[in-house]
């Protein structure tokens, strides 16, 4: 029973959008000009229905028109559309009724209500009508309420049959033939319902959740006979949470004067804990009512109103759950909210949860607040004796939880510092935007509550970091209250920035927030930026802010300093030299850009002093560098062990495509499993750390070798052990030989299935995305084998805008002595035009330990190109980009940003396999950049250097040669093919 209900509740969450889809907008009020003014007391009737709706957070108020007659009502509905027609009867009331039967014929679906003061004299006249033509008759006592009653009364009725029976909506019925005493009962029962909706629908997570929530309010009925009530029992019984009902009404046609009665014996047979409230003008019922097990009011009481709404709130479940000793009656407990009842749950005596739960007591209240899955559940399981109780608990604390967690994925609720605990996923601080890798994370999570796979993949979950974010209001208030644009847009050094920016204040409401949020994530977090501009479809700015990691740390106002000085630190990397280059370089004015920063729990957990993730990785849905039978559309993933900082830095990761994971081209051989794996990785110390925050946001990140880590096990599943007697590699743990970062045990070994949630990630994001997309990932392994593999977290996504350019096939078949290179591992797609100066790294004076100084050079060379509007192929031996000098020039992507091609040559010796997963990709792909690989002594393409040598240099310095052709040169890129070429300019003689 446990497991049934716990896996359906993912599939039955409520879609509230879909609810109260027919509503009533438009009002025709047919009535005289001194009826329409006394209703309206001097024109106020339609503002004070405005204020009613506010009052109650209804959305939608109806407009009304107003007009003399029938005849004018019938000419005004042709012109304008009406959802109820109100007509109020002047002498003649059978001119009304007759005005009534020519507007059914006309609308026969159009709601029809009478509403006329009550006398003796009118109810007389409207005994001797044919009410056949109009749908209600209501007594107008000048009370708005009842106005609201009726729109909502005719809202219910027309999204019953599909709200009640598909979603399971509950029902109230009232059962009274009086209008006049109807007519004061149904605006005291809408009363209490939408305050307890209202009161209810706080619980939910943001506002327009609070809306929605409300549709799922219990829906109102009215039967004016017994026949009625037994229509609406037969077609709605299943869902009805309560019924009020007169005594004395008509039955079989005729005036019953026990008609309640027997009604409610009937429904107390069928259902015996159907709370059912009897009222009669005869103090006589009361007796036989009470041994129905019934409630009875008395209606010739002064206080109808009262009495009716406490019984309504006590018996209907609104209000709070008050559980009760079933012995004495006496209060035990009163619970205020879900989150209060799954952690009082283990709290509530025994007998007490028996009694409550075996007369629907505890689903009724959950039926009240909208709460239809979990309450189905609760509903539908009977136990019997107290021996069950402890099995009971656990199935209502499980589904209180797992609701609640589904109710959080894929919602950004506001954060609340009362609320905010262990369950909550996604929540913002500040009304502005969520910025570009916000907005991802949101969506990332709207897909995984799509698909239920991500709760259990192969013993795996899918999800996304406990995450808040401080939105872009939050960076205005920052900025202007601290006074510090001036600075920032000046041409100040970052460490001046980053010094200012440090010293100003956030807004103090925040530390309470923070606070909370400590209290529930007990781990180091990561502070990342998340502007405007990052991950757009068009410019993603990937890699160009910051992202510092925190720690955890005991003392909680250490860590809010540590906390709030990453927050102020990411927002000074807006205005950093960096980011003021690339924006230039992207035609975006750097004023214009805002920040929101994602406060997020940094995935992994501690081993040896340090923490991190198992793994980590980048993913991308399309694949130029395929190898052997792998396909584009098969997707690529980089993946290394520890923090992904080591990727975003160009550090050596293992890349395979998840479609093919068996196929490795870095562990296919044993000499390039030695050679070309990760030897390094990235963690965070848990010890003492620096605490003044620098420019470089790495400033606390510990670079280890794979080989000090190994031995805490917490690498057990991603590395071989080279075995040097044998010379193999073993897919364990044991022996003492070199470890080797192979992910054999879970690529080829599938000990966790991280190839198809890769795939599934990739394929599921391109597919809601419409576009290919880059995703990052990290993850978890649990080694324990008590169930769970462990949890892979989605931690970003974004789209690379694939471009569709046409490629000139006749470009790239030209011979090599019509070429000045060409690739055969090339990445992007299209035809580079505009370009005549190339900018390279003279093979001859090249020495891997002078990178450093080649980098500045070249970002010298950069800032001038960009200055002068030029673009320009950089070509130079090694891999671009990379943290690590000894692998290539250390340059990041502002010193290069007018490149339009860039080339990676191998010189001599020097050879570094071709790079992937670095931010560059992102940035090169979006704007169309291509990247070559280039290494002839493999058979890979081939670079005439001796063309350039030859040629007069612009600039020439120790290590860099800058020319320029006279014309522009022909560069062509087919990504799905991996071949690029640029072409030598055409002569004089051949362009004639």
């Amino acid at each position: 029973m446990n497991e049934d209900a716990l896996s359906q509740l993912y599939l039955k969450d409520t879609a509230f959008q879909n609810l109260m889809q027919k509503r009533i907008f438009n009002v025709l009020l047919v009535a005289s000009p001194y009826d329409a003014f006394m209703m309206e007391e001097d024109g106020r009737i339609e503002e004070q229905l405005y204020f009613e709706y506010v009052a109650l957070n209804l959305s939608s108020p109806p407009r009304i028109t107003q007009v003399a007659t029938a005849e004018e009502a019938v000419e005004m509905m042709h012109h304008k559309h009406f959802d109820l027609v109100i007509m109020m009867p002047g002498m003649d009331v059978s001119e009304t009724f007759a005005g009534a039967r020519i507007i059914k014929e006309m609308k026969p679906h159009m709601p029809i209500v009478v509403l006329t003061p009550f006398s003796k004299e009118v109810s007389r006249r409207l005994a001797n009508e044919d009410l056949g033509c109009v749908d209600y008759v209501f007594s107008w006592l000048g009370n708005v309420d009842l106005l609201l009653a009726i729109i909502k009364l005719l809202e219910d009725r027309l999204n019953a049959e599909k709200d009640i029976n598909e979603v399971g909506v509950q029902l109230i019925m009232l059962v009274e033939d009086s209008v006049r005493f109807y007519s004061s009962v149904l605006p005291t029962v809408y009363k209490n319902l939408l305050k307890q909706s209202y009161e209810s629908s706080t619980e939910a997570l943001n506002k327009h959740e609070q809306m929605l929530r409300m549709r799922g309010r219990p829906k109102v009925m009215l039967a004016r006979d017994y026949e009625e009530a037994m229509d609406i029992y037969r077609r709605f019984g299943s869902n009805l949470l309560g019924v009020i009902s007169d005594v004395s009404f008509k039955r079989d046609g005729v005036k019953d004067i026990h008609a309640g009665l027997k009604l409610a014996s009937f429904l107390r047979q069928n259902d015996p804990h159907l709370p059912i409230i009897v009222e009669s003008s005869d103090s006589d019922n009361s007796d036989p009512v009470m041994q129905l097990g019934c409630v009875f009011i008395d209606k010739n009481s002064k206080k109808l109103p009262v009495d009716l709404g406490a019984a309504i709130k006590d018996k209907f479940g609104f209000g709070d759950l008050v559980l009760r000793d079933p012995r004495t009656g006496s209060e035990i407990m009163r619970i205020q909210s879900l989150k209060d009842l799954q952690y009082r749950i283990s709290d509530i005596p025994s007998e007490v949860l028996l009694h409550h739960a075996s007369t629907d007591d505890i689903s009724r209240w959950l039926y009240s607040r909208a709460l239809f899955p979990i309450a189905d559940v609760v509903k539908s399981h009977r136990f019997y004796s107290l021996d069950e109780v402890p099995a009971v608990r656990r199935l209502f604390f499980d589904l209180i939880v797992k609701y609640r967690k589904m109710k959080n994925r894929g919602v950004v609720a506001v954060f609340r510092k009362d609320r905010f605990d262990h369950y909550s996923n996604f929540a913002r601080i500040g009304e502005g935007s969520l910025g570009g890798k916000g907005r991802g994370l949101a969506f990332i999570d709207q897909i995984i509550k799509k698909h239920p796979i991500c709760d259990n993949l192969d013993g795996i979950t899918v999800r996304i970091p406990r995450t808040v974010v401080l939105c872009t209001d939050i960076f205005d208030e920052f900025m202007a209250t601290n006074g510090l644009y001036p600075l920032a847009l000046s041409d100040a050094p970052d460490e001046t920035i980053l010094k200012y920016f440090l010293q100003a204040r956030l807004p103090e409401r925040l530390i309470e927030d923070f606070f909370a949020l400590f209290e529930v994530v007990d781990k180091p977090l990561a502070i990342r930026s998340s502007s405007l501009l990052e991950d757009s479809h068009y410019q993603p700015f990937a890699g160009i802010y910051s992202t510092y990691m925190v720690p955890r740390v005991t003392d909680r106002y250490e860590m809010l300093k540590m906390l709030s000085d990453a927050i102020k630190a990411v927002y000074a990397s807006v205005f950093y030299a960096d980011s003021k280059a690339y924006m230039t370089a992207t035609s975006n004015v750097i004023d214009q850009e805002k920040m929101a920063v994602i406060i997020q729990e940094v995935v992994g957990e501690e081993a040896g002093g340090y923490y991190f993730p198992s793994f980590s990785g980048v993913g991308r849905s399309l694949n130029y560098y395929p190898i052997g039978h792998e396909q584009p559309e098969d997707g690529v993933a980089e993946l290394a062990v520890g923090l992904g900082k080591y990727i975003v830095d160009g550090g050596m990761g293992l890349r395979f495509s998840p479609r093919h994971p068996e196929s490795v081209l870095q562990t296919s051989e044993l000499s390039l499993a030695l050679r070309d794996t990760q030897t390094r990785m990235y963690v965070l110390s848990t010890g003492d750390t620096p605490v003044d925050f620098s420019v470089d946001d790495g400033f606390n990140i510990v670079k280890k070798s794979v080989q000090d880590i190994a031995p805490t096990g917490a690498l057990r599943w991603m590395t071989s052990v080279y075995d040097y007697r044998d010379n193999v590699l073993r897919d364990n743990d044991a022996g003492e030989g070199r470890r080797v970062v192979t992910f054999n045990n879970i690529l080829k070994h599938k000990a966790y299935p991280l190839a198809e949630a890769l795939d599934f990630m990739l394929t599921t994001g391109q597919r809601e995305m419409c576009r290919p997309v880059e995703i990052e990932f990290a993850g978890t392994i649990d080694r324990s084998g008590q169930g769970s593999k462990g949890h892979l977290y989605w931690l970003q996504i974004r789209p690379i805008v694939d471009r569709k350019e046409l490629v000139d096939e006749h470009l790239l078949e030209l011979s090599d002595d019509q070429l000045i290179m060409r690739s055969d591992t090339a990445l992007g797609h299209g035809t580079i035009d505009s370009v005549s100066k190339i900018v390279y790294v003279r093979p001859e004076k090249f020495s891997s330990s002078n990178n450093p100084f080649i980098a500045r050079e070249i970002e010298k060379i950069n800032r001038q190109m960009t200055a002068d509007g030029d673009n320009y192929i950089l070509v130079g031996p090694g891999r671009w980009g990379s943290s690590d000098t000894a692998l290539g020039i250390p340059v990041k992507w502002p010193q290069i940003a007018s490149a339009r091609l860039i080339v990676e040559s191998a010189v001599g010796d020097y050879r570094v396999e071709p790079s992937q997963g670095t931010h560059f990709f992102q940035n090169l792909t979006s704007f169309g950049v291509g990247y070559f690989t280039i290494d002839p002594a493999s058979g890979n393409g081939f670079f005439n250097v001796g063309i350039l040598d030859s040629m007069k240099a612009d600039l020439e310095t120790e290590f860099v040669r800058v020319v320029t052709f006279p014309s522009p040169l022909a560069i062509g890129i087919n990504g799905k093919k991996g071949i690029g070429v640029v072409a030598l300019p055409p002569t004089d003689s051949q362009s004639q």
